[in-house]
This record gives C-alpha cells, sequence and structure tokens, in this order.
C-alpha cells in the first residue's frame, strides 16, 4: 500500500510539472574505429513516441557541415553503398576520416521530439609532418616554425625538438630553459621567438602524435641567428653616395662642354 502511494505521488508530481518520459539514448554516445572498419551507431527511443514514431539521422562534420544519413526511412544516397539501418540504429561496412563528427539520432511521434548525439573518432596515425624553419633570423627579429600534419585524427599534438632535445612546452617550469623566451603551441604546431638570440641558432625538428599509430616527425632542418650586419649597411650607403656624386658631376660636366641644351634653346 505505501509503495503505491508513493507511486502515485510521483506520477502526480510529474504530471504537475510537466515533466515527461519520452526519451531517446544511445548504448555508446562515444564512438572510436580505426579507419576503413565498419562499426554500429546505436539510438534507442522509449515507447512513449508510439509505434509509428519517425527516426532519423543527421550528421555534422568537423567543418560544422551537415547532411541527412536517413531521411523519411531511407538511407540518402550518398552513404548507400556502405551505411544500412538495422532497427533505429546505422551499421558502416567502413568509415574513412570523412565521417568524424557527431551524429544526431532524431525521435518524434506522438506529439513530441527528441534526440540524442553520437560522437565518431576515425583514428588516423599521423603522417610525416610538414616543417617549416627559417634559415636565417636576424637578433632581436621574430622566428616563427611551424608544424602541421593533415592526416592525423584525432587530431596530433606536436613537440619540438632542438638538437635534438625536446623543448618543453612551458619552459618556465624546466630550470635547464629558464632563459629560454619561446612560445610553444602543441595544438597548432607553432614554435615562436619573439626576439631571436644567438643561442637560438639550432637544427630544429618537429613530431606529431595522437593515439592511433606511432608518432612521426620531419627532418631535422638548421636556423641561423645573425647579428644585423651594419658594415654591409655601410658600404652599401657609401656606395650610393658616390654614384649620386658621380652622377652629379657627369651632368656638371656635360653641361660645361656644351653637351646640354641651353635654356633659350629648349
Amino acid at each position: 500500500m505505501r509503495f503505491n502511494r508513493l507511486l502515485s505521488v510521483a506520477l502526480f508530481v510529474c504530471a504537475a510539472t510537466g515533466v515527461s518520459s519520452f526519451s531517446v539514448t544511445s548504448s555508446n554516445p562515444d564512438v572510436k574505429v580505426k579507419e576503413n572498419e565498419g562499426v554500429d551507431l546505436t539510438c534507442s527511443y522509449s515507447a512513449d513516441f508510439g509505434a509509428d514514431a519517425r527516426v532519423e539521422w543527421k550528421f555534422k562534420d568537423m567543418k560544422g557541415s551537415q547532411t541527412y544519413i536517413v531521411y523519411d526511412k531511407k538511407i540518402t544516397a550518398p552513404y548507400a553503398s556502405r551505411v544500412e539501418m538495422f532497427g533505429n540504429n546505422l551499421r558502416f561496412s567502413k568509415v574513412t576520416r570523412n565521417d568524424n563528427g557527431v551524429y544526431d539520432c532524431e525521435v518524434s511521434g506522438n506529439g513530441q521530439f527528441r534526440e540524442t548525439r553520437v560522437k565518431l573518432t576515425v583514428l588516423v596515425p599521423p603522417s610525416a609532418p610538414v616543417c617549416r624553419v627559417p634559415t636565417s633570423v636576424t637578433t632581436g627579429k621574430k622566428a616563427l616554425l611551424s608544424c602541421f600534419d593533415k592526416d592525423g585524427s584525432p587530431p596530433p599534438q606536436y613537440k619540438w625538438y632542438k638538437d635534438g632535445t625536446l623543448l618543453p612546452a612551458d619552459p618556465s617550469k624546466i630550470a635547464a630553459f629558464k632563459n629560454a623566451t619561446y612560445r610553444l603551441n602543441q595544438y597548432t604546431g607553432n614554435l615562436e621567438f619573439p626576439a631571436s638570440k644567438k643561442m637560438d641558432t639550432a637544427e630544429y625538428y618537429c613530431e606529431a602524435s595522437n593515439s592511433a599509430g606511432p608518432a612521426q616527425r620531419c627532418r631535422a632542418m638548421r636556423m641561423e641567428v645573425r647579428d644585423m650586419n651594419t658594415g654591409g649597411i655601410v658600404a652599401g650607403v657609401i656606395v650610393a653616395l658616390l654614384l649620386v656624386g658621380l652622377l652629379a658631376l657627369g651632368v656638371w660636366y656635360a653641361n660645361k662642354k656644351g653637351y646640354l641644351p641651353k635654356k633659350s634653346e629648349r
């Protein structure tokens, strides 16, 4: 009797507050699978939606573009060759890196609408990253070293090495690097020297890694930090002044010899 009373009270509270038992869930909302393997994305809903509930699947890729996979109880054309629906679930015969993103299972019925989201991560090992290292930098000038891998999924994190020694992401926390002034972004792969010093001269290479496979690195490249060539600048200025002087002398001599037309002749 007491249980029945509690149940009645609970039902009354739900009705009074507008709480509904309509629900949509997935048994695995965070799916990880290797590229070119098959995978199932699951979706289930409560009986409140009725026997004729409408189930649709929508996909949003990493760039935010959306498309339907299941619409009006049919697999859409772009997925027809490798996706099938069993029950309310999606079954991929194989996935590619382009399938990375989120999948929404949308259920509507009896005047209600609910959805659940499944995140799919396609595991792809990184390839050798593309690295850019300036060969020559002037002391005190900014230097930017970049590193990027377009293949890895999930997106790789990056490490930089100087003469074979790993550069810590935060040099201020390591005693051996307390005088270092670089900034390293592990997520973009950028290594920046705001004001280059001679001590920054070295061979640099980058390493890309994720959870899908072994880390990959680019070949080492040397960056030289040199003082400004003030001697060369002074010599250049002197040469320029000499050329201007010679030009003026030439004009004066030509005018004196009558090689240039006079004002009246002009």
